[in-house]
């Protein structure tokens, strides 16, 4: 069994800063990546950032996160790191934690709360 504990969230005013942190303990093989996405009432869960953990270490990001979000990783910590700066209110959302994984293994966190006020 793999865990994904998220912390970070909370309320933050419109143009400030929050970092979100994931760690994955438990059963862990290899992991491919390990993304953050979000979901917002009403709206479907959408993909924010990611990061491989190949030899490239590529990164993907929305395209309306790009310039203000930075993903990042400590592979001895199986740990990501998702640094957020110039928050906006439509960044408010339940930000949840996925890591993928060898042989078709993917698993997810509970989440957390991330409000921008206006």
């Amino acid at each position: 069994q793999v865990q994904l504990v998220e912390s970070g969230g909370g309320l933050v005013q419109a143009g400030g800063s929050l970092r979100l942190s994931c760690a994955a303990s438990g059963r862990i093989v290899s992991i491919n990546a390990m993304g953050w996405y979000r979901q917002a009432p009403g709206k479907q869960r959408e993909l924010v950032a990611l990061i491989r953990y190949g030899v490239g270490g590529s990164t993907n990001y929305a395209d309306s996160v790009k310039g203000r979000f930075t993903i990042s990783k400590d592979n001895a910590k199986n740990t990501v790191y998702l640094q957020m700066n110039g928050l906006k209110p439509e960044d408010t959302a339940l930000y949840y934690c996925n890591v993928h994984m060898a042989y078709g293994l993917d698993y997810w966190g509970k989440g957390t709360l991330v409000t921008v006020s206006s």
